[in-house]
């Protein structure tokens, strides 16, 4: 038996799902709420349970163990057992042996809230139609013969199929529009539409999934896996979607939880964990908001299924992070795929030199904390309106990658120096005090507060950092380090939080950023340190959204696709190293 094999999850922790699904069976059925039942949940129109999924055993069974693996979930007693697998990514198989299911919705229905639940008389599928998803979920019996309630009630009324324990059942549960969609030739002239295909055995579909995420697996890793590995390559796939909706390309989601969405920084990271095993996929991930960018150049603050969001931005640390696709990728995109990373960088980096500048200043400025992406920062706390070193530092990178990419396409670069000097100058010389970088506030010139870790983020230029420059801030990092990683607020400051999200917790994304820069600048010695404690952390407590600085302890959601990225990448990156070593 291999390590995938023996491999199984926390169904409360992670989601049990299919790449390329909107749904999920999963305990987590809304922000911050979980129930000791697993449900059905879509994300179709957003995070939605449709079906509570209560076990039905023999009177004195006791209760179900729940097992999820990479390709099943299992329900068992020792008197039998009830079975999951997504046929596809908009259908799940259910099976039972000795044990039953009772599939429960909701017993509330107005004219625009609740589910409603019929027989379809075309040819007697049980259907619940869902008001919040704004879809249809279409029972089709492969075994057995369920017993319902609610059937065609209208207003309060308890509504559910089941299927008993006495013998064996199995049904199909697709996620539909208006009707199921079948092959063509179906129903003429009155007759029934053709069945959905449910010819292929369970068995062979748990099969099936499994060799998938094997494939998946492989790719990111090779041999090299264990345990972290599986559950984060778990973590990535499993929040991946088919385009649908807003959702133009495949994407992967920030988890199949209560975030669900690609927020406009997050995805980066998810795009280069994927690098190295899929280009494709890696630039499908990088360029989901690019495809709802506006005329100003800005892309928004997030996208997913059914909304798209401007009320924010996000950071523009895209230009760093397409440098870092092409470098893992072995530089594998055709000059067609350049040209178009290379038009939309040129808008996003001409927004924020064009739009988010005081007239007459230099530096550009974030409106509100959530901007930045570190929403509630110290650094905004005199106010969210400022000119900020992390801002100035991603844009320069960006300016960079334009460069680069201009000059391996023909293109004049002489804008793209021009303002990468301007700005590079404006930098040191507006935010650096000698000691360390200041925000300051875009109307006044004030100093923010200088506590956070996001005043450290300049580390991103690494080798543009002049030697004292660097050592200033390798020394401040150092200060925010505890056992896990850079905490995001000295654990010793007055406005220190263990869960204060950036306000003490570690993150993926700032630990991710730092690591590079810091090796990139020359001090290896920290960069190692931080890369192997952010590990450990992911490999103790999980890939959660955030985490206690002091305890480890994983935060808020917590099958969350970015953390499980940069300890994907660290792992890889580590391992590289290793091997040169060795």
């Amino acid at each position: 038996m291999t390590l995938l094999d023996q491999f199984a999850f926390d169904i409360g922790e992670i989601p049990f799902s299919l790449r390329g699904s909107w749904l999920d069976l999963s305990r987590v059925i809304g922000l911050h709420r979980s129930s000791p039942e697993v449900h059905l949940v879509t994300h179709t129109g957003g995070m939605h349970p449709i079906f509570r999924l209560v076990p039905v055993g023999v009177d004195g069974a006791e209760e179900p163990q729940v097992i999820a693996t990479t390709a099943t979930l299992s329900w068992r007693t020792g008197a039998g057992e009830a079975r999951a697998v997504f046929a596809s990514g908009r259908d799940i198989r259910f099976r039972g042996r000795g044990l039953g299911m009772r599939f429960v919705a909701g017993d509330h229905l107005t004219p625009f809230t609740g589910g409603y639940l019929f027989e379809d008389p075309v040819d007697g599928a049980l259907t619940l139609t869902s008001y919040e998803s704004g879809r249809r979920y279409r029972f089709t019996v492969v075994e057995g013969s369920p017993t319902t309630t609610g059937v065609g009630a209208l207003g309060q009324s308890s509504r559910s199929i089941e299927f008993g324990a006495e013998g064996a059942w199995e049904v199909l549960v697709e996620e539909i529009g208006a009707a199921a969609p079948r092959p063509p030739g179906g129903a003429r002239g009155g007759a029934p539409p053709p069945r959905p295909d449910v010819s292929a055995r369970f068995d062979d579909l748990a099969a099936a999934r499994r060799q998938e995420f094997a494939q998946y697996l492989d790719g990111l890793h090779g041999a090299d896996i264990d345990d972290g590995a599986i559950k984060a390559a778990y973590v990535l796939w499993s929040a991946t979607v088919a385009p649908a909706g807003f959702v133009r390309r495949e994407a992967v989601l920030m988890s199949k939880h209560w975030m669900d969405k690609v927020w406009s920084w997050d995805h980066c990271f998810n795009a280069i964990a994927l690098a190295g095993a899929d280009p494709r996929a890696a630039l499908d991930q990088f360029l989901v908001p690019f495809d709802h960018q506006e005329a100003t150049g800005a892309i928004p603050d997030s996208v997913t299924h059914s909304e798209v969001l401007y009320n924010f931005v996000k950071p523009p640390i895209h230009g760093w992070a397409f440098a870092q696709l092409r470098r893992r990728t072995g530089d594998a995109y055709a000059e067609a795929e350049l040209t178009s990373v290379y038009e939309h960088l040129s808008a996003w980096t001409r927004f924020w030199l064009d739009h988010r500048r005081r007239p007459g200043h230099r530096l550009p400025y974030y409106q509100h904390g959530n901007d930045s992406g570190w929403d509630n920062s110290t650094t905004f706390d005199a106010g969210g309106v400022v000119e900020s070193p992390d801002l100035a530092s991603f844009l320069i990178l960006q300016l960079r990658e334009l460069h680069e990419l201009g000059r391996r396409l023909g293109r004049s670069t002489l804008e793209w120096e021009a303002a990468e000097g301007d700005l590079t100058a404006a930098l040191f010389e507006e935010l650096w005090t000698g000691e360390r970088f200041v925000a300051r506030l875009a109307t006044t010139g004030e100093a923010a507060p200088a506590s956070s870790l996001l005043n450290c983020l300049p580390i991103v230029l690494g080798e543009l950092l002049p030697r004292e420059v660097a050592d200033a801030l390798e020394r401040r990092i150092g200060e925010h380090l505890t056992a896990w990683g850079p905490a995001t607020e000295p654990v010793g400051s007055p406005e220190y939080d263990d869960d204060g999200y950036w306000r003490g917790p570690i993150w993926a994304p700032s630990t991710a950023l730092i690591e590079d820069g810091l090796r990139r600048a020359g001090r290896t010695i920290l960069a190692d340190e931080i890369s192997a404690r952010f590990r450990a952390l992911c490999e103790t407590s999980g890939f959660a959204e955030n985490f206690d600085a002091r305890t480890g302890a994983g935060l808020r959601d917590r099958a969350y696709s970015w953390t499980a990225a940069a300890y994907l990448t660290l792992r890889s990156d580590a391992a590289q190293r290793g091997a040169r070593a060795a």
